[in-house]
């Protein structure tokens, strides 16, 4: 082939060896058609020739070609094959993907999944459906927690006192603190939706663990068994008054001689080094104690109300005029016995403390009862002339200790006296335990005569009538 291959080709040139190169490839795939035509045309003349062969071409002779190729086909097979012959093979055409049109909602078509935008989107467009939905759910599980559908009477055994006064909200604390039941506020709001706030029983309840609210309001709304008794020490009562009222209710043991040392309380602690037992130090209550408690029960819950009750008081009046906490519980004793009313009880005070420092002996005649033991008869002349360190007539200054077992208001009277000038009282007629308080001798004559008077002429009695 001459060099004038390229005259039609503006691009092209002679000396370009690229060009060159590309016509040497384009004559090699040249070849290699022309090869495989003639390979072609052998096998088709070969199967023309085969035995048995019945179609019409085969009987003629002649051979069998190819179907022209469709003109769009034969337009687009060199480019193909030109490019493709340098591997050796054409590959077969791809067929195009179809395409996908967007969807697109008309507004009235099911729509598809949505995504967050989608769920923020009805958020926005219905709040007032989610709020009714929250809101709903909300009064479901507050429902299910107030009536507990699936929690019955709980299990094991838990002690419970309910003390007496005790409000709905303190008693729901003390369950909950207890573990009786899971929320105090729920347990007020049964109760309230029960109309049983004023028909819970105080007292001793053996109760369980993790109960329901209504089975904790109906334990509670019974009066519990009773299982203990109750015992009951008065003010201003002695070790020996006690112990006879201990014997009385039938506890085991000797009160007495519990009262005199006890592990659970020194004397000492409060200035009482030589104190000859606990008078003055067993504290007079109201005590819940076991049916068979022994009297040692009884001693313990005395020692342990006093220590926790003295704490309280303000010693320090007392203590600027060096008197020590067992001085103030032996004055506190005289108040108790002493005080007709208890209106009077810091007056009594003022005067022991006048006396005092005075120098005068107080002569208070009942030290001079425990002195002797003769709490309910008159005092005889023998007896008022008694030799006793507790015989305050004799005797200048306070007893060696206290004569009875007094009440906190007597200790707080005596920690804190009245401001007054009185070193005198004597009863006074027809008022019910009043006393007549007076600043001089002379005056306390006068309110003796009086007294003595009026004692004539209820024909020797106390003249004490209201």
């Amino acid at each position: 082939m001459s060099d004038d291959w390229a005259s039609g080709d503006p691009f092209a040139s002679p000396d370009d060896p690229a060009a060159r190169e590309r016509e040497q490839r384009r004559r090699e795939r040249e070849e290699k058609r022309r090869e495989r035509a003639s390979k072609g045309g052998e096998k088709a003349r070969g199967a023309g020739g085969g035995s048995g062969g019945d179609s019409s071409e085969q009987q003629r002779g002649g051979s069998v070609e190819s179907p022209p190729d469709p003109p769009n086909e034969r337009a687009s097979r060199p480019f193909e094959r030109e490019f493709w012959d340098e591997e050796g093979e054409v590959p077969p055409p791809v067929a195009p993907e179809p395409e996908i049109a967007p969807a697109r909602s008309n507004g009235s078509g099911p729509r598809g999944p949505r995504g967050t935008d989608g769920l923020l989107d009805y958020l926005r467009r219905h709040p007032l459906r989610i709020f009714a939905a929250v809101a709903a759910l909300f009064v479901l599980w507050f429902l299910f927690a107030l009536f507990q559908p699936l929690k019955g009477d709980g299990s094991g055994e838990v002690a419970v006192a309910i003390p007496k006064g005790a409000s709905v909200s303190e008693v729901g604390d003390l369950l909950g603190e207890k573990g009786v039941i899971d929320s105090s506020t729920l347990f007020q709001v049964r109760v309230t939706l029960a109309g049983k706030r004023s028909e819970l029983y105080p007292g001793r309840y053996t109760l369980a663990e993790g109960m329901s609210y209504g089975a904790a309001i109906d334990a509670l709304s019974q009066p519990p068994v009773k299982r203990t008794i109750t015992v009951t020490v008065p003010e201003g009562l002695s070790r020996a008054q006690a112990a006879q009222l201990v014997e009385e209710i039938g506890l085991a043991g000797d009160y007495t001689k519990e009262t005199v040392r006890s592990p659970y309380l020194n004397p000492a602690r409060y200035g009482a080094e030589d104190a000859a037992n606990l008078e003055g130090f067993l504290f007079p209550d109201t005590f819940e104690m076991k049916p068979n408690a022994p009297a040692a029960d009884l001693v313990q819950l005395q020692l342990e109300d006093f220590k926790r009750r003295i704490e309280g008081v303000d010693m320090s009046y007392a203590r600027s005029k060096n008197l020590t906490t067992y001085d103030v519980l032996i004055i506190a004793s005289l108040i108790e016995d002493e005080a007709g009313v208890a209106g009077q009880r810091k007056e009594v005070a003022a005067v022991v403390y006048n006396r005092l420092r005075e120098g005068i002996p107080l002569g208070i005649d009942a030290t001079i009862r425990f002195a002797t033991g003769n709490y309910t008869q008159p005092l005889t002349e023998s007896e008022l002339a008694v030799d006793s360190p507790y015989n305050t007539r004799l005797n200048q200054g306070l007893p060696p200790g206290p004569i009875n077992s007094p009440g906190l208001d007597a200790i707080e009277a005596a920690a804190h006296p009245a401001r007054s000038d009185f070193l005198y009282y004597v009863n006074e007629p027809g008022t019910c335990g009043k006393l007549a308080f007076s600043k001089t001798h002379a005056e306390f004559e006068a309110d003796v005569a009086r007294y003595n008077a009026a004692r004539d002429a209820a024909g020797g009695e106390e003249p004490d009538g209201c």
